[in-house]
């Protein structure tokens, strides 16, 4: 299907004698007519980019849609701007089935369209306009056909990622006989699932999958949808989202809900993507990352606001989420992958683990922003824990009036329990220091200086920032 794209992108470069790119809704590239002629100018840094990276950036997009491009029913111009990299017009022709903008087909205007008429407000579009958009049009009810079919193939994904453990066969079976359709799936291929977190579901309509090797199936995922037998750490996420404590009634402080005095409710989890990859061999995940970092390039993977509580700065973060550009930490997104089957019925759990992956990449920046369940080390047992504000010793620690103190604890702790050390990363006097640490084992009720009351300490600050 890919080739009709580009067969069809190149009768519009034809027809009106202009390079033509063609890009889905979110700017991803699809196909690219050549560029003929000697003139570099042609090549603008914009167009040079899109086709060098696949990809337009969020500020080209931003400033592309302030002209009304997601609006527009008929063709529109797009003048120059050499501050922003768009050294020669465009021309933008819509492309939409039924109503719906699939994605945009952009004509780089070296000069020889600039009296070419476009139509609109009575006035009729010269013939060649009219000839590209009728071209536009069939783009876009091939796009739509894409659409559906991915849209299909993500519902039996996650059928099968939510379905009861005595459903699962029946739901694995239904998914392997439409990728076998649709893609010629070969039954025993190595397969894994990327979770992309958060993901913004607020577009209801389907949109295509990306061209990306090895990428064969993707689903968003609601807030809180919790697996059926994923244990305490699901239900817990899912009782968080609507409200409803998990396994609590009133607690020994006399709070009802699982929510003690003083205490900020759970934030509700945010909603992620699931993507199924086909690896080339069972230890080789090279697909699946390539496939995590096109997609958080996605505008859908959207920041997400620090949680309250989390062990930091006033707005959330440590010194060491804003030491990595792009981190997670520090607000945007962060995807895991689990470990490669050959099973579809093993899918379930492995997005349990590309999920709990995510969630150690987003709170811990040393993962990078997309990590692996099988390098995760100690947040393999950190991502199954219980809400760390349950606990009656630590719970003090994590309100939002001592983030500083818990930012703190969790140095020292990161430092092996050397003031030194703890006190030249966070910048502070060893006094100072000291005199926090006070604080905390006050709050908290625990010796730091026991190795256990350190261990469970430790854990909860973790497993807070999750």
């Amino acid at each position: 299907m890919r080739g009709d794209y580009q067969q069809l992108v190149d009768e519009i470069s034809s027809a009106l004698s202009a390079p033509a790119t063609l890009e889905d809704r979110d700017f991803g590239l699809i196909a690219f007519g050549a560029h003929e002629g000697d003139d570099d100018e042609v090549m603008d840094p914009v167009r040079t980019r899109s086709i060098l990276q696949r990809r337009s950036s969020a500020a080209v997009r931003a400033w592309f849609e302030a002209f009304g491009i997601a609006r527009a029913k008929t063709a529109l111009r797009i003048p120059p701007d050499p501050a922003a990299g768009v050294f020669k017009g465009r021309i933008c022709l819509p492309v939409r089935h039924r109503g719906i903008v699939h994605g945009y087909v952009w004509l780089l205007d070296d000069g020889h369209l600039t009296d070419l008429a476009l139509g609109g407000e009575g006035a009729p579009p010269d013939p060649r306009i009219a000839q590209a958009m009728e071209t536009a049009a069939r783009i876009g009810a091939l796009l739509a056909d894409e659409a559906r079919a991915g849209s299909e193939l993500g519902d039996l994904l996650r059928e099968l990622l939510y379905s009861a453990p005595g459903g699962r066969a029946s739901a694995a079976a239904s998914l392997d006989d439409a990728l076998r359709d649709s893609l010629r799936f070969t039954p025993g291929v190595p397969l894994t699932l990327v979770a992309v977190l958060p993901w913004d579901t607020t577009d209801t309509d389907a949109a295509p999958l990306p061209s990306l090797p090895g990428l064969l199936a993707a689903c968003a995922l609601p807030a809180g949808a919790g697996l059926p037998d994923a244990g305490g750490a699901a239900s817990s996420a899912a009782a968080a989202a609507d409200g409803r404590p998990e396994g609590r009634g009133t607690g020994s402080d006399g709070a009802t809900g699982g929510v003690a005095a003083g205490r900020t409710p759970p934030a509700a989890p945010a909603p992620a993507l699931a993507a199924l990859v086909r690896l080339r061999s069972p230890n080789s995940l090279t697909p699946a990352h390539t496939v995590a970092e096109h997609l958080l390039r996605s505008p859908r993977a959207s920041a997400a606001p620090a949680a309250a509580g989390r062990p930091g700065n006033a707005d959330g973060r440590t010194k060491r989420d804003t030491a990595r550009n792009g981190a997670a930490a520090a607000g945007s997104g962060a995807a895991g992958i689990g470990t490669a089957t050959q099973e579809l019925t093993d899918l379930p759990a492995a997005w349990r683990e590309a999920l709990d992956a995510a969630r150690a990449a987003r709170a811990e920046p040393r993962l990078g922003a997309v990590a692996q369940w099988d390098t995760l080390g100690a947040y393999r047992l950190l991502t199954a824990l219980p809400d760390a504000t349950a606990d009656p010793a630590v719970r003090p620690l994590l309100a939002p009036a001592h983030t500083e103190l818990a930012r703190t604890a969790e140095a020292f702790l990161d430092c092996a329990g050397q003031a030194g050390r703890t006190a030249q990363l966070l910048g502070i006097h060893r006094q100072t220091l000291y005199y926090r640490l006070g604080r905390v084992e006050k709050l908290t009720g625990l010796d730091l200086a026991e190795g256990e009351d350190r261990l469970l300490l430790h854990m909860a600050l973790k497993s807070a920032r999750l």
